[in-house]
């Protein structure tokens, strides 16, 4: 397993460029420091895409099966350092926000769904639930180059920010980025 994640830098900067992402059980290069990480408010107001991806259970869905409450849309991949740091803490953001918001993570990886969900259960993420986009046409259809990627929708499925890089989800600074979407109150 560690292997898998040697290829990824863990440096605060550092992020896995999707288009460079390795096959499965391959390490994957470091992505330079090119100072994209962070908030993004270029496509705020834009309507989540109807682009489908894998349910827990393996069956198509898309993110219009969240309307009705603000959702924080992760794209991670297994292979990828920063992913697996952010993981833990997006999985107590869930804990914490159940109700008020769905934290939907989605693996960008291409093996087997097995494998997404036992990767989810060796690292004792245990509130957040299987998606996978393994031909990412999610992220395609977002843009999003880097992972991880976070996107905020809110109630009524339109883009508030997406961040790009690995972010502690339990920070007073990540509560004030939420409550832009509606949830809870800024720290």
């Amino acid at each position: 397993m560690r292997l898998i994640l040697i290829g990824c830098a863990a440096l605060a900067l550092a992020s896995c460029n999707k288009a460079s992402q390795p096959r499965a059980n391959e390490s994957s290069a470091a992505a330079p420091e090119s100072g994209i990480k962070g908030i993004d408010r270029t496509h705020k107001g834009t309507p989540a895409p109807k682009v489908g991806f894998n349910d827990p259970a393996g069956k198509q869905t898309s993110l219009a099966a969240f309307t009705g409450k603000p959702t924080l849309v992760n794209l991670w991949a297994s292979w990828c350092a920063p992913c697996v740091k952010e993981l833990p803490t997006l999985d107590k953001l869930a804990r914490a926000e159940d109700g008020k918001l769905n934290v939907v993570a989605i693996s960008q990886d291409d093996g087997p769904h097995p494998s997404v969900v036992a990767f989810l259960k060796t690292h004792n993420i245990a509130t957040l639930d299987s998606y996978q986009d393994p031909k990412m046409g999610l992220s395609g259809a977002l843009g999003a180059e880097v992972l991880p990627t976070s996107v905020l929708f809110d109630a009524n499925g339109k883009e508030v920010w997406r961040y790009v890089g690995d972010q502690d989800w339990t920070t007073p600074e990540a509560a004030k980025l939420l409550a832009e979407g509606g949830v809870g109150r800024p720290g």
